[in-house]
């Protein structure tokens, strides 16, 4: 059963998805907007749809106690994975209980949304804190790019990951742009806090700003990048957002009369901490 939904709005978009009875959707906590009455809200720990869904709770063939741990430990690495990755330790699933239902989600900051198509043939990767919601025929899981690129990319380090049948919808800070590495000669560098979102099949790294010379100095001192820059090669989709978290912080902190980043752009920004 395809989702319907539709992305409204301009500088703060929303997704209005339309649910036929019996139809689940789940989401992030905290990304909920509105409801109509015939449907339904849980709120569970872990991502475990009822339904269908790749991780589908209840009894078959591992019923019994033995399935009631296996359940319990699946659900605890998941929520430690999530603990981890920092993200929120709960999803809330919302099922339509008669009639067509309505519910609305939206994302934190000021952006775009995508409602993203899964059919079984290719994951899709997305930063921290890009996931909106999906219908519980999608798994929603915690990659890790690696320890060394991890420590040296920044948001890079910890990424979503989306696999089975059907749609989820991200959301990201300002306005999205799709690019293929394939048509830049295979590969592309970009801020690391610009990524949204990229296909399974994306080979994604991360590399030091020019070497320990005069203008490798220069780069991470004043190009407000730091020391590192995010690395996509491949052939695949790319969505990139136009603003940063961290540069949207720095902006407002500017505002209120103190620069959180400094003058001298990156390597000494204040935003780690």
């Amino acid at each position: 059963m395809t989702l319907q939904q539709q992305i409204v709005g301009n500088a703060m978009q929303m997704a209005v998805c339309t649910l036929q009875p019996g139809q689940t959707v789940y989401c992030e906590a905290g990304k909920f907007l509105f409801k109509t009455s015939n449907v339904t809200m849980e709120t569970r720990l872990g991502g475990a749809p009822r339904s269908g869904g790749v991780g589908q709770q209840g009894g078959g063939a591992g019923g019994g106690m033995g399935g009631f741990l296996r359940q319990a430990m699946g659900t605890a690495m998941q929520v430690g994975q999530r603990a981890l990755a920092g993200e929120s330790l709960a999803f809330q699933y919302f099922t339509c209980t008669g009639g067509e239902g309505t519910v609305g989600f939206a994302g934190v900051l000021p952006g775009e949304m995508r409602a993203l198509e899964l059919t079984g043939s290719r994951a899709w990767f997305a930063e921290k804190d890009a996931f909106v919601a999906a219908e519980d025929t999608v798994q929603f899981g915690i990659a890790f790019a690696g320890g060394r690129q991890g420590m040296s990319g920044g948001e890079g380090f910890i990424l979503e990951k989306f696999t089975g049948h059907g749609t989820v919808i991200i959301a990201g800070a300002g306005n999205f742009i799709d690019l293929n590495p394939a048509e830049f000669g295979g590969r592309i560098e970009v801020d690391t806090g610009c990524i949204v979102a990229f296909e399974e099949g994306i080979q994604y790294g991360v590399q030091r700003i020019g070497g320990l010379n005069r203008q490798g100095i220069m780069n991470a001192v004043f190009g407000g990048e730091g020391l590192s820059l995010a690395t996509l090669e491949g052939n695949g989709q790319v969505i990139l957002q136009s603003m940063t978290i961290e540069g949207l912080s720095n902006a407002l902190q500017k505002h209120q009369g103190g620069d959180k980043q400094g003058p001298t752009g990156g390597l000494f920004s204040s935003g780690m901490g």
